[in-house]
């Protein structure tokens, strides 16, 4: 039986396609429509599980425009599921907007457990993961010293996203910011074939990557301040 008309947030592999859940399958193939980040990323998933269902766009340069339709559709009784690129949709990608206007419609939501790239990042770096805080992407430019100042004082885990050509660059602020010695963790291209976890100080880590080359996500993790 369908549905009720509803949003489903549906989190979607991070890398490895087998990394899906069966519900997360289910809900694909029952939706009338998905909205997604990038549709050709998307469709490459939907291919491997044989879901026909139609692609719609929703990514950061055009939810804004495209979140009065959604919501007018779902209020005529469509289902409609919600997927990024990789992990959960809403941490560092499209969909908190879209998940306050339907709340703020009186229309029902769903969000499904699944992959994120922070949670295996943390657990495997070895560093204490009881409390943390996830800052995720920092800002470039305007904005970034006084995020850094303010971050030198946390005691908590810290847990950040990074692009590959940024990453020794932020290496190297952390430790100017947080000190040489922080213990570390550089998580990439996790749950894939090449997936790296490299520990150890700011300093070591620094010292690891600028010999290299690197591809893929990349995710952060930090000490907090002892």
């Amino acid at each position: 039986m369908k549905p009720e008309a509803r949003l489903y947030i549906v989190p979607t592999p991070i890398g490895n396609l087998e990394d899906i859940t069966l519900r997360a399958l289910r809900i694909l193939k029952e939706v009338d429509f998905i909205l997604a980040e990038d549709t050709r990323t998307s469709s490459n998933l939907l291919k491997h599980y044989d879901i026909g269902k139609k692609l719609v766009s929703h990514h950061l340069f055009n939810e804004h425009r495209t979140l009065e339709n959604i919501i007018e559709r779902l209020k005529d009784g469509a289902v409609c599921a919600l997927i990024s690129d990789a992990g959960t949709p809403s941490i560092s990608d499209p969909g908190y907007l879209l998940v306050r206007a339907c709340i703020q419609a009186g229309l029902r939501v769903e969000c499904l457990p699944g992959p994120t790239a922070f949670v295996p990042a943390l657990v495997n770096s070895g560093i204490a993961s009881d409390h943390f805080v996830f800052e995720g992407f920092l800002p470039h430019k305007k904005g970034r010293h006084t995020r850094l100042t303010a971050l030198a004082a946390e005691e908590r885990t810290m847990i950040f996203y990074e692009s590959p050509h940024r990453l020794v660059k932020t290496l190297a602020q952390f430790a100017g910011y947080f000190g040489g010695d922080r213990q570390a963790c550089v998580s990439r291209e996790l749950t894939k074939v090449y997936e790296e976890n490299v520990r150890g100080t700011l300093n070591e880590l620094i010292a690891a990557f600028e010999k290299k080359s690197v591809k893929g996500e990349i995710v952060i993790i930090v000490s907090g301040k002892q």
